[in-house]
């Protein structure tokens, strides 16, 4: 309810915007002075007036939601945890820049990497924000990074693969839904991980989850007790069983439809270049930049709005209105 009334106060604060904008222009025909004004304040409605029209976008069943993202390294030892290391921090800045708000609930350290960065085998964050799975939901897939490996002495250069998931975060949402029996769990207690020294945890705070129906495996070690990292844990199981469901209802459609069932991870998403030449590009809509240093430095609107707008599911929720403007 509360989310419902501060939308409306939004649309409504708009409105007033609005109203006040054509009567300004009334007067501005008898006061030319105020034409600079005008024009200045018809920008930043403009601008406020998009933002809440990409919002049609963003009207899926969690896209409201925080999210559960994880990143896997792949094959290619320490070229491929840097490179996962080097997506952590773009997200990192992304969802700054986004304003929401990110926590990391387990990682799995690698070996140190490039510039002191200590490299991942795996890591997953929860960002909390509105809409942030309607904006990252997208990114889910396969990474590769081409450049020069700073790990070779021959200066060879090295194609590095990193997996992006993102889910849902779903809560209490789906208890009803998806039913977890505690017969069902294996939970062992362990010490957080750390990239040693003084970071080495001499506490068994840390908490590991297993589904033994379905061998799904969860961790988190960001609490120091063991009570709310058990808690963290079950979320990031709920949301991950609630993928499983949904992909399993694509696969009876698909089988229904005579389709083959597209594998994963073999879908590459996006390619990150940095050598010989600078280009990032989405492989889905074409999307590409230069600005390869802005990207990894979290600069992804471009190719997060672009997805959203081109995805066959988004096409269908533009108002006939939007696309009569182009004749008002």
């Amino acid at each position: 309810m509360s989310d419902l009334k501060e939308e409306l106060a939004g649309f409504e604060f708009l409105k007033r915007e609005a109203d006040e904008l054509n009567e300004m222009q009334k007067l501005a025909e008898k006061d030319l002075a105020l034409e600079g004004e005008i024009e200045e304040k018809i920008g930043i409605l403009g601008s406020k007036i998009s933002k809440e029209e990409f919002k049609v976008f963003l009207s899926g069943k969690y896209d409201r939601n925080s999210v559960i993202l994880s990143i896997y390294s792949g094959a290619g030892g320490q070229d491929a945890q840097d490179w996962a290391t080097m997506l952590l921090r773009m997200y990192q800045r992304y969802c700054e820049k986004k304003s929401f708000r990110v926590e990391i609930i387990s990682q799995s350290f690698g070996e140190v990497g490039a510039e002191g960065r200590t490299g991942a085998k795996s890591v997953t964050l929860e960002i909390l924000g509105k809409y942030a799975y309607g904006f990252l939901k997208k990114e889910s897939g396969v990474h590769r990074l081409v450049r020069i490996s700073p790990f070779s002495a021959q200066s060879l250069r090295h194609t590095s693969f990193a997996f992006v998931e993102v889910l849902p975060d779903v809560g209490k949402e789906m208890e009803k839904e998806i039913k977890i029996k505690p017969e069902d769990l294996k939970i062992d207690f362990y010490r957080a991980s750390g990239p040693g020294g003084q970071c080495v945890n001499r506490r068994e705070s840390a908490v590991r989850i297993t589904h033994l129906p379905t061998k799904i495996t969860v961790s988190s070690q960001s609490e120091r007790l063991q009570g709310l990292n058990r808690q963290k844990a079950m979320g990031v199981l709920r949301a991950k069983l609630y993928q499983l469901k949904e992909k399993e209802k694509e696969k009876e459609i698909t089988e229904l439809k005579g389709k083959p069932v597209s594998i994963e991870w073999g879908n590459q998403i996006r390619s990150y270049v940095l050598h010989p030449y600078k280009m990032v590009k989405d492989l889905r809509t074409g999307v590409e930049t230069s600005d390869t240093e802005g990207v990894l430095d979290g600069n992804l609107d471009k190719f997060i709005e672009a997805e959203i707008r081109t995805s066959p599911s988004a096409r269908t929720l533009i108002p006939s209105e939007l696309k009569l403007r182009k004749n008002d």
